[in-house]
């Protein structure tokens, strides 16, 4: 594709809202009356469990977090923040960046970025859209936070890029597509002054049994690559680890798959219960620093179809061996009254990051979570903290395993009334645990992230309560 000169236009110093922890959180330990959810999970410690600090960040979707752990970069939907976390208490954007073009047209919808080094990678639009804008990616020198500056020219895919992964020079970006498109992995080169593509891993070259799927339900939603291997969640088709040690022909080693999905049912759902609804929906993936413990975060809401049914959690698995993943145990998602998608409480798994033996999640509406996984056989909730009615969270990112952690917050959940912030939280579970706010609330008929006039494509994962425990590999 086109390689094309772009406009940066919004550039401006951070001007934002910080507030206290003491004065934005003033949350008890008492029971949420309005939700079935325990404001002192089991194993957590009954005490206080508040923020740190937290700053506005308007339209705020995932996070990332730098190498020295001192800024966070938070697409924006239009844009991206950069933002100074050096002091976790006091969280200061130091600049915005929106109203991208690309010769003119607008890059739109911009729900991941991804950080290595000074370089920043921005992609959209995360959907298909019939819109005149930019489907590709836009680099960024971030060398001076405050001041980001175009780096390369931007890349045009001709396809949505929903998520990606940059690791030094090499990109991993998800392609999706209806058919003759095909569901993929592609990899990019990117040098100093140009882009390359150098190879792709589609999931029906390697099992074409999946054709037959609904495109939506077969979506490669995420990836995360360490240590030479990519880690695809492909929805209801599975999690699949591929190794990318030659970019140029990345090769399968394994997948986990649900045995209850009944296949030929499958294969005939092209509707919402195929895609919000357990067993399946992999949608987020990722493992720990020594490359040997999986998480896979599945999205799903209660739809009123068979057991399992509700909202969607995180599964474990041993990966020591990549070639024989092995479930561990499954971490539920917080409960609510109502788990629906439509008028209901989102409390599924979304985005989340194993490090030095903890769990650090984001649930929605279900707060953010701390879980000791250092016996992946049995984690354990250490601290939570949650207030459904004004914070949505999208993901929890480490800045320090010695003393926070920072998770944003979305109000891009139509008629929620959620708040667009990024909130820093710290890592020691001493603190103990809070949870406040009513897990009641409208939501709409969908928000960035869905695909379609159907609203078929999500945003978290998961699977709920003792029904996980049938998910074994399937070879």
């Amino acid at each position: 594709m086109r390689r094309r000169s772009f406009l940066r236009t919004g550039l401006t110093a951070g001007i934002a809202l910080s507030v206290s922890a003491t004065a934005a959180s003033s949350s008890t330990a008492t029971q949420d009356s309005t939700s079935n959810v325990s404001s002192t999970p089991q194993d957590a410690t009954p005490s206080s469990y508040e923020p740190l600090g937290r700053v506005e960040i308007d339209r705020a979707a995932e996070t990332v977090v730098g190498d020295d752990g001192d800024i966070a970069y938070v697409a924006t939907t239009t844009g991206f923040a950069t933002v100074d976390v050096s002091d976790p208490a006091d969280p200061t954007v130091l600049a915005r960046e929106g109203g991208i073009t690309v010769d003119g047209t607008p890059l739109i919808e911009i729900l991941d970025v991804e950080v290595d080094g000074d370089r920043l990678v921005v992609p959209g639009p995360a959907n298909p859209t019939s819109e005149e804008v930019f489907h590709g990616f836009c680099c960024y020198d971030v060398s001076d936070p405050a001041d980001p500056t175009p780096a390369i020219e931007p890349y045009e895919t001709g396809f949505h890029i929903h998520n990606c992964y940059l690791e030094g020079d090499h990109l991993f970006v998800v392609s999706n597509g209806p058919p003759p498109a095909a569901n993929e992995l592609v990899i990019f080169d990117l040098g100093d002054d140009t882009v390359t593509e150098r190879g792709r891993w589609a999931l029906l070259d390697y099992n074409s049994e999946w054709e037959d799927l609904y495109w939506l339900a077969r979506y490669v939603h995420d990836v995360y690559v360490q240590d030479d291997i990519a880690y695809l969640p492909f929805w209801n088709a599975g999690t699949y680890l591929v190794d990318v040690s030659d970019s140029d022909e990345p090769t399968y080693v394994s997948h986990v798959v649900d045995p209850e999905l009944d296949r030929d049912e499958q294969r005939t759902l092209d509707d919402e219960t195929a895609q919000f609804s357990l067993p399946g929906n992999d949608h987020y993936a990722a493992v720990d620093d020594t490359g040997d413990l999986m998480a896979v975060g599945r999205e799903a809401w209660a739809t009123g179809s068979d057991d399992p049914d509700g909202a969607g959690g995180i599964d474990l698995y041993d990966i020591s061996d990549p070639t024989t993943p092995t479930h561990q145990a499954s971490i539920d998602a917080p409960a609510a009254d109502d788990e629906s998608y439509r008028g209901g409480t989102w409390t599924t798994a979304h985005n989340f990051e194993l490090r030095n033996g903890r769990l650090y999640s984001a649930w929605y509406q279900g707060g953010v979570k701390i879980h000791d996984v250092s016996d992946p056989a049995d984690p354990t909730e250490l601290a939570a903290w949650r207030d459904a009615e004004t914070t949505g969270f999208w993901t929890a990112r480490i800045l320090d395993p010695e003393t926070a952690f920072v998770a944003s917050s979305t109000d891009v959940i139509p008629k929620a009334g959620t708040t667009g912030e990024l909130v820093t939280f710290p890592t020691d579970p001493d603190n103990g645990t809070t949870e406040s706010g009513s897990d009641s609330g409208a939501i709409g008929e969908s928000i960035p992230g869905f695909t379609g006039a159907t609203g078929a494509l999500g945003l978290a994962g998961g699977m709920v309560g003792a029904a996980w425990l049938r998910r074994r590999l399937r070879s």
